[in-house]
């Protein structure tokens, strides 16, 4: 019975739409602090931001051993067993290995910069930038193993807080350097917003389980399980933080610094805000696919509700998102990146293929097939990085949009075949309804953003939202008595 209210409609709605709101907030966060940067740096110095961002997270996720993923699994089992000495000794494993993982980073990050100097700019040097970057590097995988702790033990309230937190101390540390060192405050930044990160993780983690320096080789041999869980993930990560950052490289060196700032912002407008659906299956789908990842009918059952859902509320967000994109773009950053808005708003198809995709994929985890798992997500990173550079050099800035959409396609087909072979995935008709219905609609906001000015366009985008939202709103009301719920909350 559990079981079956964890497969609801309600349930998956429900915590969709929690996590949802908390990486919304963040989010929203983040573009007040682009704003800034925006009004601040230009294009070129969200640029350089994204350059330096870009090579901060492939050093992080090259040298994370990917802690924050498999160190989950295991402390989890002691804490619901309660077996506390297990529990405080492998916190210790944790935080040994988290201090290597750290000291690893600093290190990467010193030897590589004079090849991420010659290789992502063609003019001056910035050997000493990306050194200073290990600094930044070492503190994210102390917060990796710390967030980690969190999890395992259940402080998701914790855990919301400090990305909030973290969001709101990032923009008071950031302006100001912006703003009175240029270019030149860009780094300090990077490491003052990852040294918060730390700081108030650790205040939350150190307060449930206090530091203990005690080592011994001991934890260094109990730690290797841990380390091999998360490697296929970590590696998958990495890269995916490579192609992002061979892409920036690619558009700084073939354009210019105003062209890796644009397209950064149209990747962000696009990928990050889906992300606010997205964010609640790593969170909550995962974990319940786990449990019935050995059966093939429930697997199919659970992937396929939560991919209706998913489509469903989406939908009408990514038609809202292309309509307005026309007045988002100067007024969350300046009219300086209105050359963004067509890529961006060609980018946001791509996320209806997204929506089908990331369901799937979450299968070959579930099964811990991790080879599989990194196979199929270094071949949509190959085809992302190919399409980019052609797109690019045919159509320019518009043309990576249109790369972003052929690369989400690729990856469509890619695991929906393997899963179709491998795990006898089926999706139902029922879903081939919704995205005929959704897609038809997303396709022409977009055909009306090409053809239509004026007025004219903002009637035809308005009603085409209308439509999306209604039919969303008829099938969730369908399957998960969505009124009914509403108003019985509401007469007590």
């Amino acid at each position: 019975m559990l079981e079956d209210k964890n497969n609801s409609y309600q349930h998956i709605l429900k915590y969709t739409s929690i996590f949802g709101g908390v990486q919304g907030f963040v989010i929203l966060i983040g573009l007040v602090r682009n704003k800034f940067m925006a009004l601040l740096l230009g294009a070129g110095g969200m640029g350089f931001n994204s350059l330096l961002t870009s090579v901060q997270n492939f050093a992080s996720q090259c040298t994370n051993l990917g802690i924050s993923f498999g160190a989950v699994p295991k402390l989890s089992d002691y804490y619901e067993q309660q077996r506390q000495d297990q529990l405080a000794y492998y916190i210790q494993v944790i935080r040994l290995w988290s201090l290597m993982a750290s000291l690893l980073g600093f290190v990467f990050c010193v030897v590589i910069s004079p090849l991420m100097n010659d290789l992502s700019f063609a003019w001056g040097n910035h050997t000493l930038h990306y050194a200073i970057l290990g600094l930044a590097v070492a503190m994210l995988a102390i917060t990796g193993g710390e967030t980690a702790i969190l999890k395992a033990t259940r402080r998701l309230g914790a855990l919301a807080r400090i990305q909030v937190y973290t969001a709101i101390i990032s923009v008071f540390l950031s302006i100001p350097l912006y703003y009175y060192f240029g270019h030149s405050g860009v780094v300090p930044a990077i490491v003052l917003i990852a040294a918060m990160g730390m700081l108030t993780t650790i205040f939350y983690s150190y307060r449930l389980y206090p530091l203990r320096l005690h080592f011994n080789r001991s934890q260094f041999k109990d730690g290797a399980g841990m380390i091999k869980l998360g490697l296929a993930f970590v590696l998958a990560a990495a890269i995916g933080s490579a192609a992002e950052m061979m892409i920036r490289a690619f558009l700084n060196v073939e354009g210019s610094l105003d062209d890796v700032g644009l397209y950064n912002v149209g990747y962000m407008l696009t990928i990050t805000y889906a992300g606010m659906v997205f964010s609640s299956m790593e969170t909550d789908y995962f974990p319940r696919l786990s449990a019935v990842s050995k059966d093939i009918a429930k697997t199919n059952e659970m992937v396929n509700k939560q991919m209706e859902v998913s489509l469903l509320l989406l939908s009408p967000m990514l038609v809202a998102l292309l309509t307005a994109l026309p007045i988002l773009v100067p007024l969350l950053f300046s009219r300086e990146f209105l050359p963004v808005v067509t890529m961006a708003q060609v980018a946001v198809l791509a996320m209806y293929f997204k929506v089908l995709s990331l369901p799937i994929a979450y299968v070959t985890l579930a099964r811990s097939y991790s080879l599989s798992y990194l196979l199929l997500e270094t071949s949509y990173f190959i085809v992302l990085v190919a399409a980019i550079v052609v797109g690019y050099r045919t159509w320019g800035i518009w043309g990576t949009g249109v790369a972003i959409v052929i690369a989400h396609v690729a990856e469509l087909l890619m695991i929906g075949c393997y899963s179709y072979w491998k795990y006898d995935y089926r999706c139902t008709w029922t879903i081939v309804r919704y995205v005929m219905v959704q897609m038809l609609i997303g396709f022409t906001a977009y055909a009306v953003s090409c053809l239509v000015d004026g007025w004219y366009y903002w009637i035809a985008e308005a009603a085409l939202i209308v439509i999306s939202t209604a039919y969303s709103i008829h099938i969730l009301r369908q399957k998960t008595h969505l009124w009914e719920s509403l108003k019985r909350k509401f007469r007590t």
